[in-house]
């Protein structure tokens, strides 16, 4: 991979992410191949066993990782932090006195990332890229896109250096509930049936998918969601398609005994419903049976 020269920051790093899971770490790996990215851990001891090393992808990374006390500075931080972490890991990158703040988190999170950020901008974007780790280390396991909102063509540029698909959307809001959409679609059903995304696209995984689809449309329709009905089914299809090989997060959790995103994906379109004066009785029964699966 050939970068293009990035300007030194020697008062701190040019980048931080706030979530060393498989996708933050994942992010991490590519962008520190086109300079430095600090990597903070939810500890100390964390972060000494991340400075070990661990392989992702093909080859070992060593990060740049930090504990959530260790003095730093940032001009920008990505935020790939399960929902529920979402003020707190939004209060430490303040710390980092950073020019702007991105989540890339599921479920929709702008608002409260908003509320504790106050002058310093924050938003939040989506990405479509997949990785899942086990024993071995981080497997990334479906290039995607990332889409950013304007005044983050900085970060754009650094994401675009180090090889991802990124871009601005000047309209986010319809992207996110397109996002959302396929997360509720795909997420769920992985989790409960223990199965990559690419399963769901066969028998008998493949009637579910398409009923919660089928159902939740409407609703994000009416929310601003401009895909009709068709490219909705179109474009979650194309997702689990181009990331068959991994495992989703929600599965993951439910594997590791997490809590999962349950509430912040699926629960926020039964919010949305609530609102509208609909029903989604498929959506509210496989909302019921992950949050029967995963710990309070």
């Amino acid at each position: 991979m050939i970068c293009p020269s990035l300007p030194d920051t020697p008062s701190g790093f040019p980048l931080a992410i706030i979530g060393a899971g498989a996708l933050g770490l994942h992010f991490a790996a590519r962008l520190a191949g086109c300079g430095p990215v600090a990597v903070l851990a939810r500890s100390a001891a964390r972060a000494e066993t991340l400075r070990a090393g661990l392989v992702v992808g093909d080859a070992r990374f060593r990060p740049q990782a930090f504990g959530p006390d260790d003095p730093l500075r940032a001009e920008w931080v990505l935020l790939l932090v399960k929902t529920g972490d979402t003020e707190a890991a939004a209060r430490q990158a303040l710390h980092l006195q950073p020019h702007g703040i991105l989540s890339l988190q599921n479920g929709l999170t702008e608002s409260r990332l908003r509320a504790v950020c106050g002058s310093v901008p924050a938003a939040q974007g989506l990405t479509t890229e997949g990785a899942y780790r086990d024993s071995a280390g981080v497997h990334p396991a479906g290039a995607g896109e990332t889409l950013l909102p304007p005044g983050f063509e900085t970060l754009a540029a650094h994401l675009q250096a180090a090889g991802f698909r990124a871009r601005i959307e000047p309209d986010m809001g319809p992207a996110r509930l397109a996002k959302l959409l396929v997360n509720l679609a795909i997420n769920p059903l992985t989790a409960l049936h223990r199965v990559p995304n690419g399963a769901l696209l066969d028998a008998p995984y493949r009637v579910e998918l398409e009923a919660l689809v089928d159902e939740a449309w409407p609703v994000l329709h009416a929310a601003g969601l401009r895909l009709d009905r068709t490219a909705a089914h179109a474009r979650v299809v194309t997702v689990a398609a181009a990331t068959a090989g991994n495992r989703s997060s929600m599965l993951q959790d439910v594997l590791a005994g997490r809590p999962t995103e349950i509430d912040a994906i699926t629960g926020a379109v039964l919010d949305m419903a609530s609102a509208q004066g609909r029903d989604l009785p498929l959506n509210r029964t496989v909302y019921t049976r992950i949050k029967g699966l995963a710990p309070p």
